[in-house]
């Protein structure tokens, strides 16, 4: 059974960093789509960044090109957000998602499996 767990949110103030982590487990996560998702309240659930685990393409919402950047660590089966230049306008509970699915990478109907979620707030 497919779990996945986050790690690494917190509060930082602008211009801050902060890595997020996802421990996935239950499958070998060959030929998936991982992710990484957000919502902030009122607002629906975005894309923010994807990989694809075999071959490693990446895939980023316009709002956090070069500031974030997802990788994979395949042997310890876990996927990672770096984010940098954190803006207020970032704030949001994080959220890992999985699926084997093809579909839009960056649309969260496209997921099957997904964490409880991280949250991250950026102060002014």
């Amino acid at each position: 059974q497919v779990q996945l767990v986050e790690s690494g949110g917190g509060s930082v103030q602008t211009g801050g960093s902060l890595r997020l982590s996802c421990a996935a487990s239950g499958s070998t996560y060959s030929n998936f789509y991982l992710g990484w998702f957000r919502q902030a309240p009122g607002k629906e659930r975005e894309g923010v960044a994807v990989i694809y685990t075999s071959g490693g393409r990446t895939y980023y919402a316009d709002s956090v090109k070069g500031r974030f950047t997802i990788s994979q660590d395949s042997a310890k089966n876990t996927l990672y957000l770096q984010m940098n230049s954190l803006k207020p306008e970032d704030t949001a509970m994080y959220y890992c998602a999985a699926t084997d699915l093809l579909g839009w990478p960056l649309r969260q109907s496209t997921y099957t499996y997904w964490g409880q979620g991280t949250q991250v707030t950026v102060s002014s």
